[in-house]
This record gives C-alpha cells, sequence and structure tokens, in this order.
C-alpha cells in the first residue's frame, strides 16, 4: 500500500513537472508608441533695415545740427536785441512816456489775444511776447521809453505770428496729441495727394492736391501734418507725400 502510494505520488510529481515545462510564457511587453513631448521654443527674429537706420541716423544727427544753429541764433538775437535797448537808452530818442505807456498796452492786449487763440495749446511765441513785455516795463520804469516802445512793438510782433499759426480752424476743436510747429513750414506736395478733414485716411477727402502745390504746415498728429493752400483751404496730410518747398530760380 505505502508502495502504491509513493508510486501515485511520484506520478503526480512527473505529471505536473510536464505541465509545468509546456505552459505558455507571459507575454512579452506591449512598446510604449506615444510619441514624446515637443517642446515648444519661440524666437522673435527682428529684420533690420541697414539703410532705413542710417537714414535716420543721419536725420537725428541733422537735427542736432539745427537745434545746435537754432540756439546759437537765438543767443545772438537776444544779444543783437539787447544791444539796441542799451543804445536807445544812451541817446535822445522822440518815444515819449505816453506813446511808450501806450505800445506796451497795445502788446499786453495782443498776448491775451494770443493766448485766447491758443486755445490751451502750447505756442512757443507764448514764453517770448510775455518776456518782451517783462522787459519793456523793466525799461520803462528807467525811463528808457524808446527801449520801452521798441521791445512792445516786438511783442506785438512776435505774438502776431503765434495768431496767423492757429488761423487754420477754431483752436478749441484741436485734436488730441496735436503738437504745433515752432514756425510754420513752407512745403510742397510731391504727387497728387489727399486733403483730409482730420489726420486719418477714415477721414473725408476735401479735395486733391496736384503735385507741386504750395502749403504751409501749422502742428501735426503722428504722420499727420495740418495744413493750408494759397487759397485757405486747411486740412490734414500725410506727412510723406510733401517736402520742403523749394526755391524758385531767379
Amino acid at each position: 500500500m505505502t508502495t502504491l502510494r509513493g508510486f501515485l505520488t511520484a506520478g503526480l510529481v512527473l505529471v505536473l513537472a510536464a505541465c509545468a515545462g509546456h505552459a505558455k510564457p507571459d507575454p512579452a511587453p506591449v512598446p510604449d508608441t506615444t510619441p514624446p513631448p515637443v517642446r515648444v521654443v519661440t524666437e522673435t527674429v527682428t529684420v533690420r533695415d541697414h539703410e532705413a537706420e542710417q537714414r535716420v541716423s543721419r536725420l537725428e544727427l541733422r537735427l542736432m545740427e539745427r537745434e545746435a544753429q537754432v540756439e546759437d541764433l537765438q543767443v545772438r538775437l537776444d544779444e543783437a536785441r539787447r544791444e539796441v535797448v542799451r543804445s536807445m537808452a544812451k541817446v535822445q530818442t522822440l518815444a515819449t512816456r505816453a506813446e511808450a505807456a501806450s505800445g506796451m498796452a497795445e502788446a499786453e492786449i495782443a498776448l491775451r489775444t494770443l493766448r485766447r487763440s491758443a486755445g490751451g495749446q502750447a505756442a512757443p511765441e507764448l514764453a517770448k511776447v510775455t518776456k518782451l513785455i517783462e522787459d519793456a516795463t523793466k525799461e520803462f520804469n528807467i525811463q528808457n521809453y524808446g527801449g520801452a516802445l521798441w521791445l512792445a512793438n516786438q511783442a506785438k510782433a512776435t505774438a502776431g505770428v503765434g495768431r496767423s499759426r492757429f488761423a487754420t480752424g477754431d483752436p478749441a476743436a484741436a485734436r488730441p496729441g496735436e503738437v504745433m510747429f515752432a514756425v510754420p513750414l513752407h512745403v510742397q506736395t510731391l504727387s497728387r495727394s489727399k486733403m483730409r478733414e482730420g489726420p486719418g485716411t477714415t477721414y473725408r477727402a476735401l479735395t486733391t492736391l496736384e503735385p507741386g502745390t504750395s502749403l504751409v504746415g501749422f502742428s501735426y498728429v503722428d504722420q499727420w501734418m495740418r495744413v493750408q493752400d494759397d487759397s485757405g483751404r486747411a486740412g490734414w496730410v500725410f506727412w510723406n507725400l510733401v517736402q520742403k518747398r523749394q526755391a524758385r530760380s531767379r
């Protein structure tokens, strides 16, 4: 009996071993086909126009040169004005106290008129006229009536220049960001150009200007210039459609 049980046990072991030898192997792992994450690198490429940069640099240098020239001329003008006034103080002039006082009063009126015309805008003539009137008052107080009258007349003339720059329309209707030129610019059109009601292509075209049309520029907003032609029509033109007016050959 014991022998039979041992035989059966041994047979069972052999059967189990045979089954284990024929068991299916574990399946191979499925490869991961998910693509790796893509890293996006954003680079800003600046395209530089060297010719345009050189032109801008040259224009900036010319502007610095012109500003220095203007400052030098202003210094010389102020000195010449002081010399004229000093000369009038040394010699007997025909101007009387009443004439000097009248001239100074007219200069004050011209200054107030200029302020109203400017409508709150920055006008370089305001400071100049104010300074001339102050100088005239000083000369009047030391009884240099000829010098006081001369300075008062200078103040009135300067105020007149300022008022002429605001003559293109209602100053109260000045555009946001509008900047007045220090002096009116005498320009002409390069080609057929639209004069518009406002500073932009969305504004109504008032008229078409022929090439070579003479204009006077008074102010600008961004790249648009407020201009007036010889007939008195006022409007806006794009800045690159005009150039400095050519001097007529004699």
